[in-house]
């Protein structure tokens, strides 16, 4: 990062630079200061030329505004480029392999193929449609309601397939509630037929259920606990941890988890997270560890509640009830 770089149009607050190429800006400014009124300016330096260094791409694909506290960030490659708070700057690495990329994850989400039906129940076909919808209109955040026994895991499998092939997704999160829960959703990606190959999908995809406090680096898809999670980021000894029971059931109502930045955890460690039985309110306590990264967050819940449409930003992208379930005969009445 150069401080003070000279543009025609100014000096702008660090010039982002990676193996010698220029790759993007960070306006920095007073603690306080609303970030949304300083994107013209960082758009401004964006995409000037940089003169004595060569630019990666022009322009500047890169733009951060910040006040040391609040960082935003935009790719301005992205359909309609949109900043998003991020916990912390990207690292170096990730920005080279991005440049060398020849789309966005967001352009790649606006092109995804169309969903075959196959073997898939209406409403998990619906909830992939209108999944993959929101992702496609870049919102951040999605609730999917699918009744307890309407195959919402085979769902979300299927789905975590179609985001690692087409979308070319970096890595996914699948966050159970607690370690016995890790260990069906484990089977369930094993027992999964890719529908393209006939293949399993642990034959094409590395299924990582975190037993320790490392992600493999060739890993697409880690099962855990939002514990294990929490463990991570501070460092902690993954040996303390209860994850036989729920983090919910675990923790005073009102304790809030805070996280610190974790090299070894970047915020970009994730594309995509989705939360299981995320109507346990674990976002009421733990949701600084979901929003420590720079990923899409999916929930999937039998029974959301206020609270739950409140941290989803009102996104309730499909919705399948108990009553629904019974009249279709995917479940028996409890009478």
């Amino acid at each position: 990062a150069i401080r003070e770089y000279p543009f025609e149009t100014g000096p702008a607050d660090y010039l982002l630079v990676v193996d010698r190429e220029a790759v993007g800006v960070i306006e920095a400014k007073p603690e306080g200061t609303p970030l949304g009124g300083v994107a013209p300016q960082s758009k401004r330096y964006a995409t000037s030329d940089p003169k004595k260094i060569p630019a990666a791409e022009e322009p500047l694909p890169f733009v951060y505004e910040s006040t040391g506290v609040e960082t935003n960030f935009r790719d301005l490659r992205d359909p309609k480029p949109r900043a998003r708070e991020v916990f912390h700057f990207h690292q170096p690495e990730t920005l080279a392999d991005r440049i060398g990329q020849a789309e966005t994850l967001r352009s790649r989400l606006q092109r995804m193929p169309p969903l075959q039906h196959g073997t898939l129940r209406d409403c998990q076909y619906e909830a992939i449609e209108e999944l993959e919808k929101s992702f496609a209109g870049n919102h951040p955040r999605s609730l999917v309601q699918m009744a307890t026994g309407s195959g919402k895991t085979f769902m979300a499998v299927t789905e975590c397939y179609r985001l690692l092939k087409h979308a070319k997704a970096h890595r996914v999160l699948f966050l159970v509630d607690r370690t016995n829960l890790g260990k069906q959703t484990e089977k369930e990606f094993q027992q999964y037929t890719i529908p393209d190959t006939g293949r399993a999908f642990t034959q094409e995809y590395n299924v990582q259920h975190l037993q320790s406090s490392t992600i493999d680096d060739v890993s697409d898809v880690c099962i855990t606990t939002i514990q294990r999670v929490y463990s991570m980021l501070k460092g902690g000894d993954p040996d303390d941890l209860d994850e036989d029971t729920s983090a919910f059931e675990t923790t005073p109502t009102g304790t809030i988890r805070d996280v610190m930045y974790n090299a070894e955890v970047p915020p970009e460690t994730f594309d995509f997270i989705i939360v299981d039985e995320c109507h346990r309110s674990i976002y009421n306590v733990w949701r600084q560890v979901l929003e420590y990264f720079d990923a899409f967050l999916v929930g999937l819940t039998a029974t959301p509640s206020k609270q739950t449409l409140g941290f989803f930003q009102q996104q309730l992208v499909s919705e399948y009830p108990y009553e629904k379930s019974v009249a279709h005969d995917v479940n028996v009445p409890y009478e």
